[in-house]
């Protein structure tokens, strides 16, 4: 509203003018002649008169000008307690004027206790990514109405009276009087958090699943385009799992698609226990699943396969009256830095589950690049081929893999695991994930691992002989190898051994058999009377990957075991996931009450060292304390030159 007077007040008071001079000029030439003491009189009057109609006038208009302004100073408080942003006003000197409503409640002053404050005391920023304050009229980002925090964004926070923090954006400006005189600065806010929340929600939509709020297709592709990528320029190993459910579509014809829908919430948290923390479970499509283990070498990713395989396996779904069992066939896929696209790694993935389930469902398949363009049961042939061939012109390799001793003042007697790998026609070492499938399937699995045991004893006959192994048992550790549920359960496995230690006498505790968790309690009693009489020759055992399996430390009192492995699943994030954290410190702490030594595995940074060496456990395993090294030719039983495996 203009605070002007208005043209026809000025047209009146001009008007009225031009009247009275007419009269005063008619009284002059009238009275001027015959009456001159009534002209004095008469134009006094006049006169009194004129200044008192100009006076009224004035005050008409002082009074209209002043409910204008009262008018325009009511609608800008209405408006300004009325917008949804806060804004600020202060004086030259940058002190608080006036907050409106929003303003107040956001930064917690009224504008009764803000009113001659400095605004950095009332409206107190924050850069988002850093913590650093910031003065609002100096330091304003460039980039402040961004909606997210990250690099480069500079999002900013304000932080209220009670320490209160909102994510908002903001501008401000000068304000100044008609000679351009600055008078003091208006600041406008907005909160942005709930449209930060939108733009948040939208895109896990985008790049979840909404029955299993597991990561979808497109993310997954995505993530194993950068896990491909990181494995070419960082030659790290990652491994990738594509899962089928086997009898799925039962349950779905039976009960119906609400079933078959609970049905999938329900494994997505059966598989999802079984995996870390830094590995990625995405739903594919219908019954298909895909997994993506990071920094995960072959033998760690068969086993968390064979862990889900597992817990699908013993899962039991009840819908109504009925309970329903389902397994998964798994295709598994290393990705190494000689891994081609993404797209071809989901076919071999695809074509390696088909596999599965074409020999007999609820299994694990495992790709190797085969020698040429072979694959199916023909490449497992070849492979059951080759392993014919190792026996027989000894292309079997002993390597070992140090497990360190932790704490202050921990000696380092060295203690070893053992592993298989063999020698193909054209040269290359294969790790036992290689294989040990196509052995197990055709029957060569204990064959192997008795010829792995043999040399093992054989060759720590020797080095004992020869005196590289202390005298003193407190100078010496011991070399476990492992033992498989199929050796376990063959009745002539006991009878193999006692000939063995007998023939090759070794000092108590040097060698050491390690069974499964899993594989120990699926055959209790026989893993049990079997660890009683191997003890009494002097063989120690220990249970591997504690944790993946039954999990249940009531069979620990019935199995004479000396050492537990706590699974590598649990370890890798110990140092950043609390979760992991509270269950090795339980493994840990009951294995000391029951006088079980603890030995944690896939021990891959110094930080996860670190927690677990607070923690009191006793050894530690993994490709950051060594990698495996070769130890014995097969062919001689001779120790070899070391080198990497």
């Amino acid at each position: 509203m203009s605070l002007a007077p208005r043209p026809s007040h000025y047209a009146l008071v001009g008007t009225f003018g031009l009247l009275l001079a007419a009269l005063l000029a008619v009284a002059i030439l009238g009275l001027a002649t015959h009456h001159p003491p009534l002209l004095v009189v008469i134009v006094g009057a006049l006169a009194l008169a004129g200044t008192i109609l100009v006076t009224l006038l004035v005050a008409r208009q002082v009074k209209r000008t002043e409910y204008a302004l009262y008018l325009e100073k009511e609608l800008a408080q209405v408006t300004l307690h009325s917008i949804g942003d806060g804004v600020i006003t202060t004086d030259a000197d940058a002190r608080i004027e006036y907050l409106n409503p929003v303003a107040e409640q956001y930064t917690g002053w009224s504008t009764a206790d803000a009113r001659g404050r400095s605004l950095t005391e009332v409206y107190r920023v924050t850069d988002e990514r850093t913590g650093k304050a910031l003065d609002p009229l100096v330091e304003a980002p460039k980039a402040s109405t961004d909606l997210g925090p990250g690099p480069g964004t500079g999002s900013v926070r304000l932080v209220g009276r009670h320490g209160r923090e909102c994510p908002i954006r903001y501008s401000h400006s000068p304000i100044r009087s008609r000679d351009g005189e600055t008078l003091g600065m208006i600041v406008v806010f907005h909160d942005v958090s709930q449209i930060r929340t939108m733009a948040q929600q939208l895109l896990w939509q985008a790049s979840h699943d909404a029955l299993t709020g597991l990561v979808n297709r497109r993310e997954f592709e995505r993530r194993l385009g950068d896990l491909i990528e990181t494995a070419r320029a960082q030659q790290r190993e990652h491994a990738l799992l594509l899962m089928d459910l086997d009898n799925f579509k039962t349950v779905n014809d039976t009960c119906g698609h609400a079933a078959g829908d609970e049905l999938l919430r329900q494994l997505t948290f059966v598989m999802l226990a079984r995996m870390r923390g830094s590995d990625t479970l995405a739903r594919l499509g219908g019954d298909e699943f895909g997994a993506l283990l990071e920094s995960c070498p072959p033998e760690q990713a068969l086993r968390i396969a064979h862990a889900l395989r597992e817990s699908v396996r013993e899962f039991r779904f009840v819908w109504e009256d009925k309970t329903f069992s389902v397994g998964v066939s798994i295709g598994l896929v290393p990705i190494t830095a000689e891994t081609g696209s993404a797209s071809r790694v989901l076919s071999l993935a695809d074509a390696c589950c088909y596999e599965a389930k074409k020999k007999g469902r609820d299994r694990v398949q495992v790709y190797r690049p085969p020698e040429g363009e072979v694959s199916g049961t023909d490449s497992e042939l070849q492979m059951v081929s080759q392993i014919s061939q190792a026996f027989e012109l000894g292309r079997f390799r002993l390597y070992r893999q140090p497990i360190v001793q932790l704490g202050p003042g921990a000696p380092q007697h060295p203690n070893y695991e053992v592993l298989v790998r063999m020698i193909d026609r054209a040269g290359n070492l294969i790790p036992a994930t290689g294989f040990m499938p196509a052995a197990e399937r055709y029957n060569l699995l204990t064959s192997i691992e008795r010829w792995v045991v043999s040399s093992l004893i054989e060759y720590l006959h020797n080095q004992w002989n020869a005196g590289a192994i202390s005298r003193e048992p407190s100078q010496r550790g011991w070399y476990s190898v492992n033992l498989s549920g199929t050796s376990i359960n063959d009745k002539s496995l006991p009878d193999f051994l006692r000939n063995l230690l007998t023939r090759y006498r070794l000092p108590p505790g040097l060698l050491c058999f390690e069974i499964t968790e899993t594989t120990a309690i699926s055959n209790l009693n026989t893993a049990a009377e079997l660890m009683r009489e191997l003890k009494g020759m002097g063989c120690s055992f220990a249970l591997d990957d504690f944790g993946t399996g039954f999990s249940s430390f009531a069979y620990l009192k019935y199995l004479p075991v000396d050492v537990l492995k706590i699974a590598g699943t649990f370890v890798v994030d110990i140092a950043t996931d609390a979760v992991d954290y509270a269950i090795v410190d339980a493994i840990n702490r009951i294995s000391h009450i029951l006088g079980i030594q603890t030995v944690a595995e896939s021990v891959e940074d110094a930080g996860t060292l670190a927690k677990l060496t607070a923690l009191g456990v006793n050894y530690a395993q993994g490709y950051f304390l060594a990698p495996p090294e070769a130890i014995v030719h097969a062919s001689t039983g001779e120790p070899v030159e070391l080198a990497s495996a």
